[in-house]
Formats: structure tokens, C-alpha cells, sequence
């Protein structure tokens, strides 16, 4: 995945889609280039709807600069391997 810093990466998860499009915008006003939002498995839909209403809303310059896609490895707490999609949709104004 390209290379960027954590404080230009928001996280999405289970809270409201509102939540993690303010703190996109946020790092838009804050000067920051590129913005990478992140996603796992349920979530993923999430951050599309993030991304599409950061670009159509609040920051129209905003455009998507790259979508990766991979699958992550994570351990359960029964010690388990499971495969989860991930996503990380690059922002760039």
C-alpha cells in the first residue's frame, strides 16, 4: 500500500459515517495533500460512502486518487487465522 503517515489516515469503522467525513475534512483544513481513508471487512462500504461524500458535499476539489484493495490476515482470539478485505482509498485535493 503507498506510503503515508498516521496522521493523515483515518480509520473507518462502526461509528457513523458522519464521524470519519468531518475528520477527512478536518485533515483537508488542515493543510494535508492526501488523506487515506481505511477500511476492514464490514466497513469497507462505509468508507466509500465517506469518500463520495467528502468529494460531493464538502471538499468538491477532493478527488480519489487510488483504490487498493488486499486481503489482511488476522488472528482471533481462539488463535485462528482469518482473511479480511481491506481497502484504502487515497484523497488528494
Amino acid at each position: 500500500m503507498a506510503e503515508q503517515e498516521d496522521d493523515n489516515t483515518v480509520y473507518v469503522g462502526s461509528k457513523p459515517a458522519m464521524s470519519y467525513v468531518l475528520a477527512v475534512v478536518t485533515q483537508f483544513s488542515e493543510g494535508q495533500e492526501k488523506v487515506f481513508v481505511k477500511a476492514r471487512g464490514k466497513a469497507i462500504s462505509r468508507a466509500v460512502d465517506v469518500s463520495e461524500m467528502v468529494k460531493r458535499k464538502f471538499v468538491e476539489e477532493a478527488e480519489v486518487e487510488d483504490i487498493e484493495i488486499d486481503t489482511d490476515q488476522i488472528e482471533t482470539d481462539e488463535g485462528e487465522e482469518l482473511d479480511v478485505s481491506s481497502i484504502q482509498i487515497t484523497m488528494a485535493k
